[in-house]
């Protein structure tokens, strides 16, 4: 299967293919060795050219989240041939779409006003929750029609924060 994987605004293009439990994997025409376990739900053990890495999947309703160790990466998947993958890379969000909190916590922010014209990725609201502050971003190129919380205020997962129409 070839798919185009973001990884912090960088695209890649990966084909993957397992053959007799093994993966032969090519990243942008490079061969590269691969050894792959699902440890648990959303966290894989990766032995990559001879080095090993814990790779933890966080998915929020706009983002999905890679963390190697410490660290965090942005990450999209898309299969180039799904017509859904291609109508979302080219920044056809149609409709309302509703910006959602990803998890409990606070609002720290609200970072635009009821009204704004806002880009698809623009940050519009930070909440923190567990100490860390995350930014969430538009879904869409739009206009905010409502803002349905305010700084301070605690939200619960899966709770409307803001509309973009």
């Amino acid at each position: 299967m070839i798919y185009d994987v973001t990884i912090d605004g960088r695209l890649y293009r990966l084909d993957a293919s397992q053959k007799d439990g093994q993966w032969r994997c090519l990243l942008d025409d490079s061969e590269i060795q691969v050894d792959a376990i699902l440890v648990r739900p959303n966290e894989l053990s990766l032995i990559i050219d001879g080095a090993s890495y814990v790779v933890r999947r966080e998915k929020t309703p706009q983002e999905t989240h890679l963390w190697i160790g410490s660290l965090s990466y942005t990450a999209e998947v898309c299969d180039p041939r799904s017509l859904q993958s291609r109508r979302s890379a080219s920044g056809e969000a149609e409709g309302t779409k509703r910006v959602l909190a990803p998890m409990p916590g606070r609002v720290v922010r609200v970072l635009v006003k009821e009204h704004d014209a806002v880009q698809a990725g623009q940050g519009v609201v930070v909440v923190e929750a567990m100490k860390m502050q995350n930014e969430l971003k538009s879904p869409k190129q739009g206009t905010v029609q409502k803002i349905l919380v305010a700084e301070g205020a605690s939200v619960n997962a899966g709770d409307v924060l803001l509309v973009v129409e």
